[in-house]
């Protein structure tokens, strides 16, 4: 099937008539709805790229999703400080209550000195980070940034920038453990 104005039309005949297939064989393996719908559309941009003769459309769009599902399993996933918190050390080390002390606001001078006091140790701890760690976990935890973001800025891959914020997250935790146990008495 060629992809010039008659072969577009062929291939959106041919696209629409295994689209609920295709739906069904994504939503299939993956575990978000929203993601599913974004491989078909990302799936359907690539079949209005290409450029060479498809003979078996349905085939090919199949092998594409796949190819994408695969691709995206193996990109690493931007990953938020609590994400690295779950389960068990949830009670070891509750993110969420440091977050609201971080970045809440106080209602008592105890609260407002327990803020500045924790503010004082992150900073420390952050001082203490190579720069280029400390500029990805200061820029994507405290300032907003989207490791894309991120990467456009400086021109650094992701999965670099993803690496550093890492490595950065697991020495916080590390650092500032003492400072929780010995802020909560544990």
């Amino acid at each position: 099937m060629k992809t010039g104005e008659a072969g577009g039309s062929m291939l959106m005949s041919a696209l629409n008539a295994c689209r609920a297939r295709l739906k069904a064989f994504i939503r299939g393996r993956t575990s978000v709805r929203d993601d599913a719908d974004d491989i078909l559309q990302e799936v359907t941009y690539q079949l209005m790229k290409v450029e060479q003769p498809v003979e078996n459309v349905a085939a090919w769009l199949f092998r594409a999703a796949r190819n994408e599902m695969t691709d995206r399993a193996r990109k690493k996933r931007e990953v938020s400080l609590s994400g690295y918190f779950t389960g068990e050390d949830e009670e070891g080390f509750p993110e969420d209550e440091l977050a609201e002390t971080l970045f809440g606001v106080p209602n008592t001078p105890e609260e407002e000195y327990l803020k500045t006091l924790l503010w004082e140790e992150l900073g420390q701890a952050l001082s203490e980070l190579p720069p280029p760690q400390r500029e990805v976990f200061e820029k994507t935890e405290l300032h907003g940034y989207s490791i894309k973001m991120l990467a456009e800025e400086t021109g650094a891959s992701e999965q670099a920038l993803l690496s550093r914020k890492h490595k950065a997250v697991l020495f916080l935790r590390t650092r500032l453990q003492d400072v929780y146990d010995a802020l909560t008495g544990e």
